[in-house]
């Protein structure tokens, strides 16, 4: 099950009671406080983790909570600290406060951590009261309770790449071609229900590409899957948008390619400016060199043409993208503001 979003519960350990305790031996009747302090109690920590694909694994548990400190003891020894609790989730995990809405952390980068609830303090003995004036302190402290939230979990996918169109255009088909990706392959719409991710060799150079589910029109308003998944293109440097030649539902490849873009516009005008490679699919499927000219003529563009079962064109593709992203930001989050000036046409 692929899970994308998760609410949970975090709350850190409590620290430990201080410890009230006096010496007292055979020859030592009045020795003095010796109570030790109590332990710390344990962090949650959450821990960015390369090759968890989904935030499936803490979907099915809603409440955590660290270890709590060990109580102070006599003969002035202090309890043992709780353990953190590590929680790892995918890279591109943005972590989200649920009751104040603001974002607390956006883990991108591998093995990257943050503390989300730290563990209360440990609570001082009696013997942290000693003085000079108050030599048989009984105050002692209890342990102070660790922080605790909801927080909200949304996973964006990080891609180099990200391949978009409506159903059927090809992109599963594509990824599984130049990657060693195997997703669902089938002649019916939505047949991917999540996000793909393939690695893809160009020569010395390495990409991501991530295979996003088919958007329809109203896509950004939660029909079809499209509000589940646009926001797994947005931290994607290059779009490459895949627009079938013949559709076999009769309807026309231009309006298709338009129905997205207007889709992607209204989403996310940033993620609309996005630098896109415009790739027409099943070049071996007849009339698809009749539809390579209306693109041409109607949308004054020069895409590129492949076929996924032939495999012709699809070095040719490799080659454009990886040449491609060598000119564009090694940032996966462009500002709004900042055009990129990079030629996309093939």
């Amino acid at each position: 099950m692929f899970v994308d979003r998760a609410t949970i519960y975090v709350r850190g350990g409590d620290g430990g009671n201080g410890c009230l305790s006096f010496r007292r031996e055979k020859y030592a009747p009045k020795g003095g406080p010796n109570g030790g302090d109590g332990g710390a109690g344990g962090h949650i920590i959450l821990r960015a983790v390369q090759g968890l694909t989904n935030l499936a694994h803490l979907s099915h548990q809603k409440h955590w909570r660290a270890n709590s400190g060990a109580r102070g003891m006599g003969s002035d020894c202090n309890g043992r600290n709780a353990q953190p609790l590590v929680l790892d989730v995918p890279v591109g995990t943005i972590i989200r406060d649920r009751d104040k809405g603001h974002i607390l952390k956006d883990l991108k980068e591998p093995d990257e951590e943050v503390i989300i609830a730290r563990g209360g303090k440990g609570g001082h003995g009696n013997l942290h009261f000693k003085s000079s004036t108050n030599r048989s302190p009984r105050q002692h402290e209890p342990g102070q309770p660790g922080e605790d939230r909801w927080i909200c979990l949304e996973l964006k996918i990080i891609a180099d790449v990200g391949l978009v169109g409506l159903p059927n255009a090809g992109k599963s088909t594509l990824l599984s071609r130049i990657s060693r990706a195997h997703p669902e392959i089938a002649d019916y719409p939505f047949t991917t229900k999540f996000p793909n991710l393939g690695t893809v060799h160009a020569g010395d150079y390495t990409f991501v590409v991530a295979d996003i589910p088919g958007l329809i029109e109203g896509a950004h308003e939660g029909h079809g899957l499209g509000h589940e998944f646009l926001r797994h293109v947005e931290r994607t440097r290059l779009l490459v948008h895949l627009v079938d030649a013949t559709p076999i539902d009769g309807s026309d490849p231009v309006t298709n390619y338009r129905t997205i873009r207007h889709e992607l516009e209204l989403y996310s005008p940033e993620l609309a400016r996005r630098p896109e490679l415009l790739v027409i699919t099943k070049l071996d499927v007849t009339g698809s060199l009749e539809a390579m000219e209306q693109i041409k003529h109607e949308l004054c563009r020069e895409p590129m043409a492949i076929s996924a079962v032939t495999g012709k064109g699809i070095p040719a593709l490799i080659h454009r993208v990886a040449e491609l992203l060598h000119q564009l930001p090694q940032t996966e989050d462009v500002p709004a503001s900042t055009p990129i000036q990079v030629a996309v046409e093939a």
